[in-house]
């Protein structure tokens, strides 16, 4: 048939993915996505529009597959916040372990070249974050945290997740990564931090005990 395309056009968008994923956005230039794809620069833009347009659906791609993952994760039944946290960033090392994949997250490596991207990618990449954050807190709410605990927790998961990425792109173990989810999951209802927390009372406004 006229106009036919002469290869799959999911898996061509699942390997530029991963090109984005692994090289960010600043880094992933046309010849690697041609490469990564394996489609010739015609194609790659015949199909998918510019550079921009690639990665906005790559993006697109990236969440409809993992964070359904999240969402599975925490729509419980959770005993506490804790549980809460620990299953959120059990999806994150789960998805870290996988060798199919690059190391990291593709919504945390655009968060750092965030002054590289268009406004349209911009925006993505922070609703992407803000509906993770949203998705915690109601799971925190639904395990018993009040509204602040709720907010300043999912918060910190958020910044653990993205710290947990970082950390695996820089080829740190996975057992120093299940050492960091698990301090994470146990901080809510903790008072190890009282000293820091005093210190850090004496420097300025009060920091949430999340946080610390």
């Amino acid at each position: 048939m006229a106009g036919r395309k002469q290869f799959d056009v999911d898996e061509a968008l699942r390997r530029a993915m991963h090109v984005f994923w692994r090289w960010g956005y600043s880094e992933a230039s046309i010849d690697r996505l041609t490469e990564g794809t394996g489609l010739g620069r015609s194609s790659l833009y015949g199909t998918f529009g510019d550079k921009s347009t690639l990665f906005q659906k790559s993006l697109q791609r990236y969440a409809q597959t993992y964070h359904p993952l999240y969402d599975q994760a925490l729509s419980g039944p959770h005993p506490s916040p804790s549980a809460v946290v620990a299953a959120y960033l059990q999806v994150t090392l789960n998805r870290i372990a996988d060798p199919t994949v690059p190391d990291g997250c593709l919504l945390t490596v655009s968060a750092t070249q965030f002054p590289a991207l268009d406004a349209k990618g911009q925006a993505m990449v922070r609703a992407m974050i803000d509906g993770l954050r949203a998705m915690l807190e109601q799971a925190l709410l639904a395990a018993g945290a009040d509204e602040q605990e709720a907010a300043e927790l999912a918060l910190c998961t958020l910044a653990t997740n993205k710290s947990l990425a970082v950390l695996s792109r820089a080829g740190f173990s996975s057992d120093d990564l299940a050492t960091v989810a698990a301090a994470a999951a146990r901080i809510p209802g903790e008072t190890t931090f009282t000293t820091l927390s005093s210190a850090m009372d004496t420097q300025g406004p009060r920091q949430s005990r999340y946080c610390r």
